[in-house]
């Protein structure tokens, strides 16, 4: 497919997902937005609180943030809890809280995600995951298959290098099963093979906190992506700076690789 096609192509998809919200006159929408949900230890350090009440305020934010993916007809929303570095290296009380929040969130809230139509997905290494919390995700995930409003991607112990490097091992076995040759390899394979590889890639993604890293988040996914970053914190990450992050989205021209005047002239 060459980059003019690609892009007619991309415009008529996101063309189609243009439901306007008459309140906020929104227009073109991502098809998919990626969030690094960053600042919630600063959050409670401010306020004097300890790192798990940045935690817990952080979750309630990712509820509104969901509800607010909704509203606005986003059709897949993906959000980077815990990396594979976190899960390495933060302070092991810590990890275990997050693990933890995640269990009890999945389950207060698998079954509201279910009758708002919300399809979820969690991403990254399960191998940390204990029996429970593995049964629990795959039954969460079993139950929201079918749902269409939005699918919810969860990145659980996940990194992009470790996404990248499981790809690799899967297609060196398709090789080495005479399935493919190493010659025949194209980065289309490669995607293939990649954790949401049946998703749109991020059109938008967002990191609050002012840092200014994608830190090992989806970095094949990304190649394209409009980045966004912001000073707020996270729990103060509401559905209003969600909105201005969208609007600020659509303020971009989205290239592929091409000139301004080829994307004018699609």
């Amino acid at each position: 497919m060459t980059l003019l096609k690609f892009f007619k192509k991309y415009t008529v998809l996101s063309m189609a997902n243009e439901e306007v919200n008459s309140k906020d006159k929104l227009g073109m929408l991502p098809q998919h937005v990626a969030i690094i949900m960053d600042g919630n230890g600063r959050w409670a350090t401010q306020r004097h609180l300890p790192r798990m009440a940045g935690h817990r305020a952080g979750a309630e934010t990712a509820r509104e943030i969901v509800s607010a993916a909704l509203e606005f007809h986003i059709p897949v929303l993906t959000l980077f809890g815990l990396s594979s570095e976190n899960f390495s290296f933060r302070p092991v009380q810590e990890v275990n809280f997050l693990m933890k929040l995640f269990r009890t969130t999945l389950e207060s809230e698998v079954d509201k995600l279910h009758k708002n139509n919300v399809r979820l997905r969690v991403i990254g290494d399960r191998t940390c995951f204990d029996n429970g919390l593995l049964s629990l995700v795959e039954q969460a995930e079993l139950l929201t298959e079918n749902n269409r409003a939005l699918t919810l991607v969860f990145a659980i112990n996940y990194g992009g290098r470790w996404d990248i490097t499981q790809a690799a091992k899967r297609l060196a076995r398709a090789v080495e099963s005479g399935k493919l040759t190493a010659d025949a390899i194209t980065a289309d394979h490669v995607a293939a093979y990649l954790e949401l590889a049946d998703l749109p890639e991020p059109d938008l993604f967002i990191r609050t906190s002012g840092e200014l890293r994608i830190s090992n988040f989806l970095m094949w996914q990304l190649a394209y992506s409009e980045l966004y970053f912001t000073d707020t914190l996270w729990p103060d990450f509401d559905r209003d700076a969600f909105l201005v992050a969208l609007k600020q989205y659509q303020s971009r021209q989205r290239r592929f690789g091409l000139t301004a005047e080829q994307v004018l002239s699609a």
